[in-house]
């Protein structure tokens, strides 16, 4: 049997994350959980017998102490599973951002930025919680990221969720070369704690007892998870994909194969943050 890998999953407090990290505890892997909220992270770290470490991704100070922590503690993560996220109201982060485009893509931008070259020598996989919303909402302005012109709920996560298979894409051109990989993913529709602070019509199919009747498990999307932490890339994903649940969608935005754009807003991100 091979080593237990140290693997850092964050939304990890409820959802998808929770269940991933619940499953691959219980096989003995050196699962990392992260989440915003004290009690609940701690509930499921404690549940499985796994450190945890907390962070607010509304707050990029805190996305700074979350890397330093994670440098200090484990000399190799083997696995990040970018997976924090969700659909928000309209409102401004302390970091003069719009909150979906922060949390969704700057905020796991940055991490990732900080926590690289640890990866780099791990020889790690990247595993991104993409969505569907960015073919169906999602059309990047690099120059409007925070959607100041035309703000919607739908459009704003749309944005954020194409930002995160452009920064998968962009990652592999980038580092696949020195031992990287990088696969972005839409987990289907599950039942998770979506639409708990958005004005999205989308709230009526996650917030209401017969929306929810359509939406899978928190299991099945932790297994959906799994099957890219667990899977070897080459041969069950192509690093720099984006796939949808467990197959290479037919159909994306044209915006999500675009190589310049990716390129771009690598470089504008990195702007933003200050990097």
């Amino acid at each position: 049997m091979s080593s237990p890998r140290t693997i850092v999953i964050t939304g990890a407090s409820d959802g998808i994350g929770a269940a991933a990290a619940q499953q691959l505890a219980r096989r003995g892997e050196n699962v990392v959980v992260v989440g915003r909220s004290p009690a609940k992270t701690a509930a499921v770290a404690d549940a499985v017998g796994v450190p945890y470490h907390l962070a607010d991704f509304t707050d990029l100070a805190q996305v700074r102490r979350l890397a330093a922590e994670l440098r200090e503690a484990y000399p190799r993560i083997h696995v990040l599973a970018n997976n924090a996220g969700n659909n928000f109201r309209h409102e401004t982060t302390r970091d003069g951002f719009e909150k979906s485009m922060q949390v969704n893509h700057l905020a796991p931008f940055l991490l990732t930025h900080l926590l690289l070259d640890r990866l780099l020598e791990s020889r790690a996989t990247l595993v991104q919680t993409a969505s569907e919303a960015s073919r169906l909402f999602g059309h990047l302005d690099l120059d409007d990221l925070d959607n100041e012109r035309k703000w919607s709920a739908d459009k704003a996560y749309g944005d954020s969720k194409l930002a995160n298979i452009l920064f998968t894409r962009e990652l592999h051109r980038r580092h696949h070369a020195q031992g990287l990989n990088a696969v972005s993913f839409h987990p289907g529709a599950v039942a998770t704690n979506m639409g708990s602070d958005t004005s999205s019509p989308t709230r009526f199919i996650w917030r209401t007892w017969l929306g929810r009747r359509f939406l899978s498990g928190v299991d099945e999307g932790g297994r959906t998870l799994l099957r890219y932490i667990d899977g070897t890339p080459g041969q069950t994903w192509r690093s720099g994909e984006y796939y949808v649940v467990d197959q290479l969608p037919s159909k994306t935005s044209p915006q999500a194969s675009d190589d310049e754009l990716a390129r771009q807003l690598w470089v504008r991100s990195e702007q933003l943050l200050g990097l």
